[in-house]
């Protein structure tokens, strides 16, 4: 009994002993998501004071221009000048060109798209387009405008060609290309390559699957697009076409650089406002139309918005 108890006590003090030469164990820390989040804050930090340098302020100061006058004082006279028909015609030729383009914009792009899903992923075909797309939704500005006029403008090659060769005059009726008619050809070829690598990735999410399922089911090639890709591509197209249409609306350097004969659009008047030395009493009507601008952008993207989340969907 004493070498039994005797074991069984040395047993438990040497389990004991075990137990108390283990490491202990490392408790959680409860800091570690904090420290994480202070991490992502500091990492945004950049890109904070960035929008707010280069967006926010500007666009505070540009809207509240809009409230004063020339010494200062607070009018409503800016405001006012925006129900006047000149300014009206504006905001309708801007809002015109941008719905245009951006119909003519989506509905091309989508087809274009179209064909280049018809291509294998990886062939070089694709990725050329896809490439030149990303080039040319950034090739704006005043040196789209300049290939324009070297092209098809008075003296342009291209109208050289059909003056000299056909018999065609494209100016016969007057210069439109340097007046608001001129904007649409130059806004649509931009429109495009954005609509391409916008609207892309929507075409690619539809599945072989959905094909196939259609077909087991005795339905055809023109059934499966008008029944199935069509209710489920059409939040994608229509955020795009919401998209093409901020881009044109809010586009300036092309227009600067080609319509020099007035300012039919929205920017072009509010560059006019801040050049012209005529305006007496309005010397900030430039913010009060710039405001008329963020209120029809802000309109635009919180309805892309919405599609867009309804679009992401069936990207998912």
């Amino acid at each position: 009994m004493t070498t039994v108890i005797g074991g069984g006590a040395a047993a438990s003090a040497e389990s004991s002993a075990s137990s108390s030469a283990r490491p202990p164990r490392a408790r959680p820390t409860r800091n570690r998501p904090a420290r994480r989040g202070g991490l992502a804050a500091l990492g945004l930090a950049p890109f904070a004071v960035y929008i707010l340098i280069f967006l926010a302020v500007p666009t505070v100061l540009a809207i509240g221009t809009g409230f004063f006058d020339g010494d200062g004082n607070l009018t409503w006279e800016n405001l006012a000048a925006l129900g006047e028909p000149l300014i009206v015609q504006t905001f309708i030729n801007s809002i015109h060109l941008s719905l245009v383009t951006a119909i003519l914009g989506a509905v091309i792009g989508a087809l274009v798209c179209w064909a280049v899903l018809g291509l294998r992923e990886h062939s070089r075909i694709r990725g050329g387009i896809d490439a030149a797309s990303s080039v040319l939704a950034q090739f704006g500005g005043v040196m789209l405008a300049f290939a324009f006029i070297a092209t098809i403008g008075i003296n342009g090659v291209i109208t050289q060609i059909l003056k000299n060769t056909f018999g065609i005059d494209i100016f016969a009726d007057g210069a439109w290309i340097y007046s608001f008619p001129g904007l649409f050809l130059p806004y649509v070829y931009f429109q495009v390559p954005l609509m391409i690598i916008t609207f892309m990735p929507a075409l690619t999410a539809l599945r072989p699957q959905w094909m196939e399922a259609n077909a087991t089911l005795g339905g055809t090639i023109p059934g499966f697009w008008l029944r199935i890709a069509a209710p489920i591509l059409a939040p994608s197209f229509l955020a795009s076409l919401l998209l093409l249409f901020a881009n044109a609306f809010s586009s300036y350097a092309t227009a600067a650089a080609l319509a020099s004969q007035g300012a039919q659009i929205v920017p072009l008047q509010i560059r006019a406002a801040l050049t012209s030395e005529t305006v007496l009493g309005r010397e900030n009507l430039a913010g009060a139309l710039a405001l008329g601008m963020i209120v029809i952008m802000a309109v635009v993207m919180g309805a892309y918005a919405l599609v867009q989340r309804r679009a992401a969907r069936w990207q998912s």
